[in-house]
């Protein structure tokens, strides 16, 4: 099957979980979308301006997510594991529909929506994709803390870091290639957070729907779940997981290089606005062929978009 060409679910997937912030039940349906739809969420609990895009200019707020909001103030949180799976399976259409503001955390993963997608299949189409190009290298630095986007002609890499003074987390660094690694540890990896700070979550009233269900919680040198890790990356992979589905807020696959150290959801957004503020930092291009091969040395530019 060619990744050149667009995609969407084969049919409609139903998911019902809670949201991990909020602490609601939410009711969430993907269903399939044609071509050069891209990804819609709907919000059927509200009857008028239900509709939200997920745009890195939309975004409303990344405290301990990624939250998208519409011109209304109607918004969805928690987007960045749906919007992960999405990126990496290669779904580039599709309409969400949920009946609340958060996207269900289901077991912390974005392991149930990928095992839904690829067990119900995929509808290929013969529209070819559209795929950004970085053009030059493109940094946001926060003290510490950095994210770097740079040139490459065949890949999609991201190489992130996480460091923190927990020991039994540390530092761990992976680095993946979306078009070619197997994703499967990315995809399986869950959120985490330390105890101590499950009290500060409290007062941001946020992390209401947490629990060793849908969480690892890290206290002192091990983890209170009784599952245990599950993969040895299991941390920085789950950062890869949300970095994938934050980049994917730019609409298209990106041909480029990431390398991030300690960064989350507002470092990868204010990198998105960067990056588009200079319409010479990028080239919006379809490409199209029977397969794609290790590279895309053979790639043909059907139509130049900017």
């Amino acid at each position: 099957m060619s990744i050149l060409t667009q995609k969407t679910v084969s049919k409609e997937l139903s998911f019902k979980g809670i949201g991990v912030h909020s602490g609601k039940t939410v009711n969430l349906k993907i269903k399939p979308a044609s071509v050069n739809t891209g990804i819609i969420f709907k919000r059927i609990d509200l009857k008028k301006n239900n509709f939200i895009y997920p745009n890195y200019l939309n975004v409303s707020d990344t405290t301990l997510c990624t939250t998208i909001s519409n011109n209304y103030g109607v918004k969805v949180s928690t987007i960045e594991h749906l919007m992960g799976a999405f990126y990496g399976i290669g779904i580039d259409n599709a309409i969400v529909e949920l009946d609340n503001e958060e996207v269900p955390i289901l077991d912390g993963s974005a392991k149930q929506y990928v095992d839904s997608i690829l067990n119900a299949g995929l509808k290929v189409s013969d529209e070819p994709i559209k795929i950004i190009k970085i053009n030059s290298s493109i940094e946001i630095r926060e003290g510490e803390k950095y994210a770097i986007l740079e040139k490459s002609n065949v890949t999609c890499d991201i190489e992130f870091e996480i460091i923190y003074k927990n020991s039994f987390i540390g530092t761990q660094k992976n680095k993946i290639n979306v078009l070619e690694t197997n994703l499967k540890d990315v995809f399986n990896s869950r959120t985490f957070c330390l105890y101590e700070d499950i009290e500060k979550l409290k007062k941001l009233d946020l992390g209401k729907g947490g629990s060793l269900q849908n969480a690892i919680v890290i206290k002192e040198n091990g983890i209170v779940n009784d599952e245990g890790l599950r993969n040895k990356l299991e941390f920085v992979n789950h950062k890869i997981l949300d970095c994938m589905g934050d980049l994917f807020l730019s609409g298209y696959k990106i041909i480029g290089n990431l390398k991030c150290s300690q960064g989350g959801h507002k470092l990868t957004n204010q990198l998105l606005k960067k990056v588009f503020s200079d319409k010479s930092n990028y080239s919006l291009i379809e490409i199209k062929g029977k397969q794609l091969p290790h590279t895309f040395a053979n790639y043909r530019v059907l139509k130049s978009i900017a």
